[in-house]
């Protein structure tokens, strides 16, 4: 693909991402990196400046083949159009391959289901996965059939228009009706499987938090994320005193109430439609183990 600056001055990433359609600035870099772009005949660099007139070539590899052997498994499709389809991931599936999981995971029943459809932009491990969540986090996700979608759905992930609101149950009483945590996540300084409120080597963590009822002992609650950082609903609600029940690895140790892992569920979805800008919302009710919890609320409060 052959371009020809028109701004003076413009940074190279902004010019791709503003002449080619779908091409997020992080995606334009990436290419940039990866020496796929040339400006004025050499190598360009993402604060090149662009200048009237100049050439730039554009070369987007096709995407790795997928080494992952397809698995037929049940997938909850909530969504689906010709551009994205969205999951109703349950509780204890994991989303793209891992060490030790490598043929059980949500990727290897997509590829078997959706074969070839699924965008490749996001590398060989996790074809159309625009965004994940924890294997014991249950509900909604994602997923993109090509990659003019998955360059939009990731740029909306980016700028927080895709909305994501969860439901948990959380230990504890909280005081207030509602509230915001705005606390940068990071790596945790000793272990590195897990993540902390940190100010070193951090990213911006923002989660609002609403209640939705009170139990003894416990309090059902709502969160909509602002952020998507990793584990950040489950770092946040600890680091105010409120782990997750059943989250053993940021709350209490030991199980209470049956559970061993978080109760945690993704249950509102939406953003805009990549293709025409349509608003798309997309609900997954509460699943079973959380209603048997909530069940259990009612009769010891």
């Amino acid at each position: 693909m052959i371009l020809y600056g028109e701004l003076p001055g413009e940074r190279l990433d902004a010019f791709l991402s503003r002449q080619v359609e779908g091409l997020t600035r992080s995606a334009a870099q990436r290419l940039l990196e990866d020496g796929c772009v040339t400006l004025r005949g050499k190598p360009g660099k993402k604060n090149d400046k662009v200048q009237p007139g100049d050439e730039i070539r554009l070369t987007i590899p096709e995407p790795e083949p997928v080494d992952i052997a397809p698995r037929e498994m049940p997938l909850d499709i909530v969504y689906e159009d010709e551009d994205v389809l969205v999951i109703n991931k349950p509780k204890g599936l994991v989303v793209h391959p891992a060490p030790g999981h490598t043929e059980d995971t949500l990727v290897n029943g997509l590829l078997y289901a959706k074969g070839d459809t699924l965008s490749g932009i996001n590398g060989k491990l996790r074809p159309g996965i625009v965004h994940r969540i924890d294997k014991d986090t249950s509900g909604l996700l994602a997923i993109a059939k090509n990659d003019l979608a998955h360059t939009v759905l990731a740029s909306q992930l980016k700028d927080h228009s895709m909305a994501r609101t969860y439901e948990c149950i959380v230990c504890g009483s909280l005081k207030e009706d509602s509230g915001t945590v705005d606390a940068p996540i990071g790596r945790h300084p000793t272990d590195r499987k897990k993540m902390c409120v940190t100010q070193r080597n951090s990213k911006n963590a923002v989660t609002h938090w609403e209640v939705v009822k009170r139990y003894r002992g416990y309090t059902h609650v709502r969160c909509r994320l602002e952020t998507g950082r990793t584990h950040q609903i489950r770092v946040h609600m600890a680091y105010i005193g409120h782990p997750i029940l059943g989250d053993m690895v940021y709350g209490h140790k030991k199980p209470e109430l049956g559970q061993s892992s978080q109760c945690l569920h993704a249950g509102i979805l939406s953003f805009s439609h990549p293709r025409d800008g349509r608003p798309v919302v997309v609900v997954a009710p509460l699943p079973d183990y959380f209603l048997q919890v909530l069940d259990k609320l009612e009769r010891i409060s």
